[in-house]
């Protein structure tokens, strides 16, 4: 290599070096062997994940999907599940974009909207993948805070955004709040922000509304979607968006890896939504539990739990939170310990679990709390 060539070589190495990671966090396997105990025993509450859909069902959809299957043939059921997702959001196909999963997606959408210089801009706290993802292309990422309840300081949005701001992200829910915006004032972003609005309805299904109505209505408009929450399919990385024909052709057609998705998710897609009621019902189980945690959380002395509208709940303790996440996971309970949310201390996350989960967090709560 030639010494130019070494010298960007170099700096291009140091600039990547200086971005913040974006990993996983400490998986069940590790924390196992760090308290010494089996991992089969360990209640896994970080990630937001819908144990609400019976695994026996899933896996019977794997095991006749594998009996058809054949690893030799690339895949062929994109444009079948787009219309089955067309048919679910109420869209037109050609308004569908699969990807795998919607973090993948989002980094496509920054690909094709984004170049060095170049603005995007997000609330804060929110989901950490877009700030992440922005710093990969570099593109200069924008934080305008949300109010203390929560809400969408659309005034602070809006005066940060200039000509150079391409992208606005609103995750609703919102990751890690669990609250859904007020439609009309993400209308209001939608109609007044000088880029496109990408809308993340990760947790859609368990709130109250879906913005995608309003596709039709706004060509800068993009909706993210994903099976990995409502669908209980986060280990097969499946996600979509929805927006106007003309933005999603050239994703799916310009931007896009050839076949970014496998066989075997693009047909359990096909198999979730051909048997529907099975999510609906997980839904409703869920929201049932949810209920039930926040009012549980809340009458732990120290605790205080924050309304959902997503699988997840946050709370807050009055000990420090470090304390409090070690005690969890020595007791053998998993859950996102967020720290600083806003003006609030000591936050956590945790998925709505299976009863008989959320029974063994607040047990382990109740006696830490109570120290």
């Amino acid at each position: 290599m030639k010494a130019q060539g070494k010298k960007w070589f170099k700096r291009k190495l140091e600039r990547m070096r200086l971005l913040d990671s974006y990993a996983v966090e400490e998986t069940v396997e590790s924390v196992a062997q760090r308290f010494g105990i089996s991992p089969t025993g360990i209640i896994k509450l970080n990630s937001n994940e819908n144990f609400f859909i019976p695994q026996d069902r899933l896996l019977s959809f794997l095991k006749e999907i594998i009996e058809e299957y054949d690893p030799r043939i690339y895949p062929q059921e994109e444009y079948k599940l787009k219309e089955k997702l067309g048919d679910y959001l109420n869209v037109p196909t050609d308004c569908i974009v699969i990807g795998n999963g919607g973090d993948e997606l989002i980094e496509r959408i920054m690909r094709l909207f984004l170049k060095n210089g170049d603005q995007t801009l997000s609330v804060t706290p929110t989901f950490a993948f877009y700030k992440h993802c922005a710093s990969l292309l570099e593109a200069k990422y924008l934080e305008a805070p949300l109010r203390k309840d929560f809400t969408l300081d659309t005034e602070r949005i809006l005066a940060m955004s200039t000509p150079k701001t391409r992208l606005l992200f609103l995750c609703s829910p919102n990751n890690p709040t669990a609250n859904q915006f007020k439609k009309d004032e993400i209308q209001l972003l939608i109609e007044e922000f000088p880029g496109i609005v990408l809308v993340d309805e990760a947790y859609a299904e368990f709130a109250e509304y879906s913005i995608a109505p309003l596709l039709d209505k706004f060509e800068n408009l993009i909706v993210l979607r994903t099976f990995s929450k409502s669908f209980g399919l986060a280990g097969l990385r499946l996600g979509y968006a929805a927006a106007n024909s003309d933005i999603a052709t050239i994703l799916s057609k310009k931007a896009q890896q050839p076949y970014p998705v496998n066989s075997i998710a693009l047909k359990m897609g096909l198999k979730l939504l051909a048997n529907i009621g099975i999510m609906k019902k997980a839904i409703e189980q869920l929201k049932v539990e949810r209920g039930t945690l926040i009012k549980e959380l809340n009458e732990i002395n120290g605790a205080k739990a924050f309304d959902s509208q997503a699988n997840f709940v946050l709370f807050q303790t009055s000990k420090q939170s470090s304390e409090v996440y070690q005690g969890l996971l020595s007791r053998s309970v998993f859950v996102k310990n967020l720290g600083s949310v806003l003006h609030l201390q000591n936050c956590f996350r945790t998925t709505v679990g299976l009863p008989q989960m959320n029974a063994k967090l607040l047990k382990a709560l109740k006696e830490i709390c109570g120290e």
